[in-house]
């Protein structure tokens, strides 16, 4: 293959023993996802989840192949590139392949047959640690003459998910419910909300507020409010300090916004003698879905702290980890967003994030690979990344994105919600309990997705209130 726009051949009489070719890529989720939708094979979806390090494990040699497919495709391309004829081909799965490993495979020149024009390929795929995951014996009927064709550009590939909150909701069955103060559900889809989460058996709700208000919604939408317990509150700012007592007390878990403002709850909740405080400063995260991205990102912060300094950014970071790590991200990988991703005195923000990372190499920082300054498109397409010559865990794979201030979060996060079909669920965290914030504007998806949420974060005691709370 040259670089001028055609592919071409090597002949049996160019090649010699000991020629060798190699391909690195990255085996992601939507590898597994596209090779589902061609095949029809839907058992490959269990593949989402990362597959156990057991050399015995039947299943390494299905999701070996995608690997394998590496050893045609140099065949097919550079050695020994169009013409040639796959003989016979005997393939050993080593060790299973895991998702979102990066791999590398190389085809070697072992033994050439002038009788019969073949050559012999030696074939090698290896992880990022060098241990070989596949190995294989190729035999090719090689062309005695030169073809050259064309390079073609493939077509792109997009994946679009249609619900990938669904494995969040689904982590939540044949649980129990969570238990959860709604402060002042007096507004159609602020009660319709809590009783959609409660219905999918998410949570318990305790509904706080006029109780006149709140059963005149309940005729008007035709819901049963029967099963559900009603504190009585006289208005939004009583009902945001009742429901905190209630959390406050024991009698509920986490909160949930109603119809009242946010900075209504929020006061209540950031009492300093009868609220929710800890030492963590309040952040709020984003969860977003994007149907054509490969796994749901955690935006922060986008509706709570303004223009927040290197301590707040901190704890913004550490409250994000702290929600990844519930909802199943074993070691998020946080990229602190810039416009550039180099440290330059004139932005503020590139400085901050070099901050961040040596806060996180000295421990103060936990749970998360951290990296940064990036650049939003470094920060998600590791092409990108690659093109700027950006060497990083992170870098086009970030779980969680660190915005430098509330107006590009809350810009971003919109942006992706009306221009790209995006769903986001919203919860604040760094009080002693999480809280759910919805808006009028939420699906209903995005309503349940942010009530799982809390309920996972609220089950795995990974919220910072749990062991520093300040009474």
């Amino acid at each position: 293959m040259n670089n001028n726009g055609w592919i071409e051949n090597r002949t049996f009489d160019e090649l010699a023993i000991g020629d060798s070719e190699q391909l690195t890529r990255s085996f992601e989720r939507d590898d597994v996802a596209t090779w589902a939708a061609v095949t029809g094979n839907v058992d490959l979806f269990r593949l989402y989840d990362a597959l156990p390090a057991d050399d015995a494990s039947p299943e390494r040699g299905v999701y070996g192949m995608w690997g394998a497919s590496l050893f045609s495709a140099i065949i097919g391309t550079r050695l020994p590139g169009p013409g040639g004829i796959v003989e016979s081909a005997r393939i050993r799965f080593l060790r299973p392949m895991l998702v979102e490993t990066r791999v590398t495979a190389s085809v070697e020149v072992i033994a050439k047959d002038a009788d019969r024009g073949t050559v012999d390929l030696g074939c090698r795929c290896t992880d990022e640690d060098g241990k070989v995951l596949i190995e294989a014996d190729v035999v090719v009927v090689v062309p005695t003459e030169k073809l050259r064709q064309p390079l073609r550009a493939l077509p792109k590939v997009t994946l679009r998910r249609e619900n990938q909150f669904e494995g969040l909701l689904e982590r939540c069955e044949n649980e129990k419910p969570l238990l959860i103060a709604v402060a002042h559900p007096c507004s159609d889809d602020a009660l319709r909300g809590a009783v959609l989460a409660a219905e999918r058996g998410l949570i318990t709700p305790i509904l706080v507020g006029p109780e006149a208000k709140i059963r005149a919604v309940a005729e008007r939408i035709e819901v049963d409010l029967a099963d559900f317990r009603m504190v009585a509150a006289d208005h939004s700012h009583h009902a945001a300090e009742r429901a905190v007592a209630l959390v406050r007390s024991g009698e509920a878990d986490a909160l949930m916004k109603g119809s009242l403002h946010t900075d209504e709850l929020l006061s209540a909740v950031l009492n300093r003698e009868n609220g929710l405080r800890t030492e963590r400063r309040l952040s709020h995260c984003f969860l977003v879905t994007v149907p054509t991205y490969p796994r749901p990102m955690i935006v922060s912060d986008a509706a709570i702290n303004i223009s927040p300094d290197l301590g707040v950014k901190r704890d913004i970071c550490q409250n994000a980890i702290d929600m990844a790590r519930a909802i199943g991200i074993s070691k998020p990988r946080v990229a602190i967003l810039s416009a550039v991703e180099t440290v330059s005195a004139s932005i503020p923000s590139t400085i901050e994030a070099a901050a961040l990372c040596k806060m996180a190499d000295r421990g103060q920082i936990e749970g998360g690979i951290v990296d940064g300054p990036l650049a939003f498109d470094n920060a998600v397409d590791e092409a990108a990344a690659r093109i700027k010559g950006i060497s990083s865990p992170v870098a086009g794979r970030a779980d969680i994105l660190i915005v430098p201030d509330l107006e590009a979060g809350n810009m971003l996060a919109k942006q992706l919600t009306y221009m790209a079909d995006a769903e986001a669920a919203g919860v604040v965290v760094g009080a002693r309990v999480p809280i759910v914030l919805t808006s009028r504007a939420d699906s209903s998806t995005a309503r349940l997705a942010s009530c799982a949420v809390a309920a996972l974060m609220a089950r795995a005691e990974l919220d910072p209130g749990k062991s520093k709370s300040k009474e």
